[in-house]
């Protein structure tokens, strides 16, 4: 109980210190653009009035349908192999270049908004394109989309029904990591040339490259991006031609999003009472994996250890029941935090595997809910202030730094061992690039070939 009072009391002096930062960032933008904001506060008072009937029209005209989304986030949950920075190449892929739900900016946007939150990072994206596009229920849609598929083969492997050969050297597997080169190094050519065309962004980039390069973890990440907006503020402007940004998450007020914040951070003091005093292990599972989704910075991979704390030092699961969980964790698509589904199922009794599963995966992703929730709308408001947008180019300019550092390592250095797979990356990014061959179909051929080249 005593580590969990110092997490307690961490995280929440780490929230207070959060937000007291936005608020003097806030009204030091305010002060720098030398712009009245009263006319934001009449207009957001004007957009509460509009009739029921305005508001419906306006979410027709900007939104998408919660089925839409649902279903390409389907797709997405069921092809997108190679980790998060994958993900990250795959939505890409999508939503920018073939469906056009956003741009290359906004698009940055998002991702640097989700490197500065505990979770997963690729799953939080997901969550605030659903959140912008359908609104709560988008939200949802989107994140059920792409997390289903790997939860139920998670869940299925568990429970013993799903007879899967695993090893790491198998052919299939290698032919998907070798796509996976191929769809990142199209995902960052494609961000490159809009995000760091110009030498300063450029000049930005690489900085951003070396120092998540020098000073490894999220730590390394979170300093890359602060560096890239402090650069931009006082050394890029923003492009007179640039049309307005496009608007992120919901326009529910500032006392909301503190509403949501506010219940993330209560749920991480009180979770672990009600484990302790009611001795049921749903409530012990919920609160597991609540604290390890909330505790986690730096990406699916940085979950591990604390998952192993929490299950395997326990005694709920064993350690090799653990490893092989992990294992097929890496060759599933979607999210790596559904390993989740998979230890939750384990952990239960057989007569309750698939409310382990269900309760395990839901508290893992719970935190990312409140989070992207709480903090999208006020990532929202903070990029829109004049001088923020100069920041916001360059923190764009260092989230391309940031995916050419992790496009180095892991990706190339995991992958990229010899020269047939060289040559299988390099003719799957011809395919991609030039013969416009979607991403599932590309998955499918590589791990078919790589079945017999491997």
């Amino acid at each position: 109980m005593h580590i969990l009072y110092k997490y307690f009391i961490s995280w929440l002096l780490y929230l207070r210190i959060l937000f007291c930062l936005f608020s003097f960032n806030h009204n030091l933008f305010r002060i720098i653009s030398g712009k009245d904001h009263c006319n934001g506060l009449v207009r957001n008072l004007q957009l509460k009035r509009q009739p029921k009937e305005r508001q419906k029209m306006t979410d027709k005209n900007t939104g998408i349908s919660c089925w839409e989304i649902f279903r390409r986030f389907l797709v997405l949950g069921c092809t997108s192999f190679g980790g998060p920075v994958a993900h990250l190449g795959y939505f890409r892929e999508e939503f920018v270049t073939r469906r056009q739900w956003f741009n290359d900016d906004t698009y940055a946007d998002l991702i640097a908004f989700c490197q500065f939150l505990p979770g997963p990072a690729s799953s939080q994206v997901g969550m605030a394109i659903g959140l912008t596009k359908g609104g709560y229920a988008g939200l949802f849609a989107a994140w059920l989309g792409f997390t289903l598929p790997s939860a139920i083969l998670m869940f299925l492997f568990a429970f013993g029904m799903l007879n899967l050969a695993y090893g790491g050297d198998n052919g299939w597997i290698l032919g998907l990591k070798t796509t996976t080169v191929a769809i990142v190094a199209h995902a960052l050519a494609g961000m490159a040339s809009s995000l760091a065309s110009d030498r300063k962004t450029a000049s930005i980039a690489v900085l951003a490259m070396c120092i998540v390069f020098l000073m490894a973890g999220a730590a390394g990440q979170v300093m890359a991006i602060a560096a890239g907006g402090f650069i931009g503020l006082f050394w890029l402007k923003k492009d007179q031609s640039e049309g307005e940004a496009e608007k992120l998450g919901n326009t529910h007020a500032i006392g909301t999003s503190l509403i949501f914040l506010s219940v993330f951070a209560g749920l991480l003091v009180a979770l672990p009472l009600i484990a302790f005093h009611s001795g049921i292990l749903e409530w012990r599972l919920l609160d597991s994996f609540y604290r390890s989704g909330s505790l986690v910075f730096g990406g699916g991979h940085v979950v591990l250890p604390l998952l192993q704390a929490e299950m395997v030092e326990s005694g709920l699961v064993g350690t090799d029941e653990f490893l092989a969980g992990y294992g097929l964790a890496q060759a599933v698509p979607g999210p790596l935090f559904t390993f989740a589904s998979y230890l939750g199922a384990m952990a239960a009794p057989s007569s309750t595997a698939a409310l382990g599963a269900l309760v395990a995966t839901a508290g893992i992703f719970l935190p990312s809910f409140f989070l992207v929730l709480g903090g999208l709308p006020l990532w929202e408001r903070f990029r829109k202030i004049t001088r923020a947008r100069n920041a916001m180019k360059g923190i764009n300019a260092a989230v391309v730094g940031l995916l050419a550092a992790v496009f180095y390592d892991p990706v190339i250095t995991a992958t990229i061992t010899g020269y047939q797979p060289l040559l299988a990356a390099v003719v799957s990014y011809l395919l991609l690039r030039h013969w416009k061959l979607p991403p599932w179909a590309l998955i499918i051929l590589a791990g078919v070939t790589g079945q017999f080249l491997f």
